[in-house]
């Protein structure tokens, strides 16, 4: 699927893993207690035994997610839109002497994946790079075996577009409708990657609000149960107002859910969503 959107996404993917970004930077320095501990799966609800289990890392290049899931055992497939993201993932593999497979592709498009393949899929923030999440979530329900788990990061979209420059002396501000596809285009926070080297440039982030209900609604009509939601926020006390750290502890940036696909228990219980 390669429009606008996926050329967007490419490009700048491929220059943030070139300026080193946080997001791009391999982990070599897991161990087994190390991986379990940054995948947080007993935190999640998710079964901890991974030996021999399918894993799809969905648009989580960079030898993060899957070199810690290849360490606990799993069989680990990578799909990622940015072949510099992707390299990472291998060299991780070389690394620690695993098997990574790695897939460029676009999240919308898992035509190169079979059917019920895998027992967990691995979300990590990417939804919001795409105008519309359905198209996502019915090629996850197709790929996922039934049982299966699918995790997902995205930002709440109660905050889509906020940063903690949005501070007014007083709040952070909400100006934009509340409306699915919106998109919004601000700056990268200071951390994501060095700005010193002269003449780099590397485009803002592109995102589109995927309201709360089209998420909830969709990934429920596509059979899919909620086992765990919990917002991802700061808690820093006395925090400067105005600041990344004040702003996630106001404004919680991001939510994680964990689902489980069980299309045959929710057309029995006749669970439907709209939206």
């Amino acid at each position: 699927m390669q429009d606008e959107v996926y050329h967007y996404n490419k490009e700048r993917w491929e220059a943030l893993a070139g300026a080193e970004a946080l997001f791009t930077r391999p982990m070599l320095d897991l161990d087994a207690e190390k991986a379990q501990a940054y995948l947080g799966l007993e935190r999640l609800g998710i079964p901890g035994d991974l030996a021999g289990r399918k894993v799809l890392c969905l648009a989580g290049g960079g030898g993060q997610q899957s070199a810690a899931f290849a360490l606990l055992g799993a069989d680990v497939t990578v799909l990622d839109i940015s072949s510099g993201q992707l390299e990472r993932d291998r060299l991780a593999a070389e690394h620690y002497s695993v098997d990574i497979r790695t897939i460029e592709g676009d999240m919308r498009d898992l035509s190169a994946l079979d059917d019920s393949s895998f027992d967990l899929v691995w979300h990590p923030y990417s939804l919001t790079f795409v105008p519309d999440s359905r198209i996502v979530f019915r090629e996850v329900a197709r790929v996922v075996d039934e049982g299966g788990y699918y995790y997902l990061m995205c930002a709440n979209p109660f905050f889509s577009g906020l940063t903690h420059h949005s501070w007014n002396g007083e709040g952070y501000t909400l100006k934009h409708p509340y409306t699915d596809e919106a998109a919004t285009c601000y700056p990268d926070q200071d951390w994501v990657y060095d700005r010193k080297p002269a003449g780099r440039h590397i485009r803002e982030p592109l995102e589109y609000r995927q309201t709360l209900s089209r998420i909830v609604n969709s990934l429920i009509r596509e059979g899919f149960l909620l086992r765990l939601l919990s917002e991802v926020r700061g808690d820093y006390p006395g925090a400067e107002p105005g600041s990344w750290a004040h702003f996630t502890g106001v404004a919680p940036p991001w939510l994680e859910f964990v689902w489980q696909y069980c299309p045959a228990s929710s057309e029995s219980e006749g669970v439907r969503g709209q939206g």
